[in-house]
């Protein structure tokens, strides 16, 4: 330690001034610690307009203050988070104003993986209770997209082989934003061309892409940190453009995987999702125009069959015509026939209808007057001649009107016996019987009863009724029928 000579003094103990002192204590902690790598919680994080960063490192015992210059910002590594715990380097000062030492922070990173995954936890459930990975906000992703936006870097083996993937599956046109995908600054670079993706606008001199795809190769947890960041998950989120990540191996998972619209495990399988296979769609379809040339010709089937049914049901449209033709041309024939036939029938009606001379009425009257003179004449003589007849017949007496009645009679009384003698009455009286049938109707012959049916029976004094029995009738005259000798 250097530390100048005292000034003379009565005392053995040297005397310093205080910029001597504080100058000696600053040598002394720079030579002691001029590079050491400090471990704790980042707690107090102030960034002032200067560009300077003030924070403090603690433990469970003690308290550290640091400081990073605006100069050294873009080299720090990883920016300070209050409540992570990280490891900090650099080296050991004092700031005289104040009397008190400070870590001057050259680089910070995260004290080890247990730090960075509690960081990736707590940014995880509070972009999540946000909705930012909600499943409503996913886009579906486009089944054939004219453009393909590739957000990686230029120099890596992932572009690649999302080139040979897409020429080889089906050929796209391909939009790279190149950016280093790890480091320093490498999360505002990603979210910066994210965001300059969705900002371009269709139909513009750069062509907007219709899917996109964000990808990595494998690394380290530290390496894939740009890609948890929070600026690059809140652009992936915010993105129109339907959004494929790809950072990592299958194992790997960040925090873009979560707000992307599909995750793929590798950047090989992120091309197999934004473009189909040219063989797939090409047998998908042959399949699909078969299905369909099969469903087209059934329907024709169908069709033809239906037209077929439909013709055999219309009637023969010429033969109709041909019958109608002849019925006008015979009804046009019997129209001008009856024109005629009327025209003749009502000329011989008018001349019919001839007003007759008013002479020859008075004649005519004239002459049925005279007729009912006559007929007048003729009856007046026939009362005159009766009157004169009368007393001749009363002088004959009752013996012509005796006769007429003796003679009526007699024709009465022969009547009545031809009417006895026809009547069936008679016969019954002589022992006879009257056979009818169930429905009233008269039954004359044998063969003609049933066995076992009703029968009315009439005789001279009232009816009865009987049941007709089984055996077969006899012959006239009471010999039984002989068979034949053949």
């Amino acid at each position: 330690m250097d530390i100048p000579a005292p000034a003379a003094s009565p005392t053995n103990a040297p005397e310093y001034r205080v910029s001597e002192l504080a100058g000696a204590i600053r040598r002394t902690l720079e030579g002691a610690f001029g590079r050491v790598r400090v471990r704790g919680e980042i707690i107090e994080t102030k960034r002032y307009p200067s560009g300077h960063t003030y924070l403090c490192l603690k433990d469970e015992e003690a308290k550290l203050e640091a400081v990073i210059w605006k100069s050294a910002l873009r080299n720090i590594g990883v920016m300070p988070e209050n409540g992570v715990e990280m490891i900090a380097t650099g080296r050991i000062s004092t700031y005289a104003d104040r009397s008190k030492y400070q870590l001057v922070i050259e680089k910070l990173e995260y004290a080890g993986e247990g730090a960075l995954l509690a960081r990736i936890e707590a940014l995880r459930k509070r972009l999540a209770a946000e909705g930012l990975f909600d499943e409503a906000r996913k886009q579906p992703i486009p089944r054939l997209p004219m453009i393909v936006g590739v957000v990686t870097s230029e120099k890596g083996a992932v572009i690649q082989d999302i080139r040979t993937t897409i020429a080889r599956r089906f050929p796209r046109r391909i939009l790279l934003w190149p950016v280093p995908v790890q480091g320093n600054g490498a999360a505002e670079q990603i979210a910066a061309a994210i965001r300059g993706f969705d900002a371009i606008a269709p139909g513009g001199r750069i062509p907007r892409p219709d899917v996109l795809i964000v990808a990595r190769g494998g690394g380290s947890l530290e390496d894939l940190m740009a890609f948890n960041e929070e600026a690059v998950v809140r652009a992936a989120a915010a993105c129109r453009i339907p959004l494929i990540s790809a950072v990592g191996h299958e194992t790997d998972t960040t925090l873009i995987d979560f707000a992307s619209d599909r995750r793929a495990p590798t950047p090989t399988a992120a091309a197999e999702l934004a473009v189909p296979a040219r063989v797939d769609l090409m047998a998908a379809l042959a399949q699909t125009g078969a299905r369909l040339q099969g469903v087209a010709a059934a329907l024709l089937n169908s069709a033809r069959l239906r037209l077929l049914r439909a013709e055999r049901n219309l009637p023969d449209l010429p033969a109709r015509l041909e019958l109608a033709r002849l019925r006008i041309d015979d009804w046009t024939e019997r129209l001008a026939r009856s024109i005629r036939t009327l025209l003749r029938r009502r000329s011989e009606t008018l001349a019919a209808l001839r007003v007759p001379h008013p002479r020859e009425s008075i004649l005519a009257r004239r002459a049925a007057v005279q007729g009912l003179q006559l007929r007048l004449a003729g009856a007046w003589a026939r009362q005159q001649d009766r009157r004169h007849r009368a007393p001749a017949l009363a002088r004959l007496g009752p013996a012509p009107l005796h006769a007429l009645l003796r003679h009526q009679r007699a024709a009465l009384e022969g009547l009545a016996a031809r009417l006895e003698g026809a009547s069936y009455h008679s016969v019954l009286a002589r022992g006879f019987a009257l056979v009818r049938d169930e429905t009233g109707h008269t039954i004359t012959s044998a063969k003609s009863i049933r066995p076992a049916q009703p029968l009315t029976l009439t005789f001279a004094d009232g009816d009865t009724t009987a049941t007709a029995s089984g055996t077969a009738p006899k012959r006239r005259g009471g010999a039984p029928d002989q068979g034949s000798l053949l």
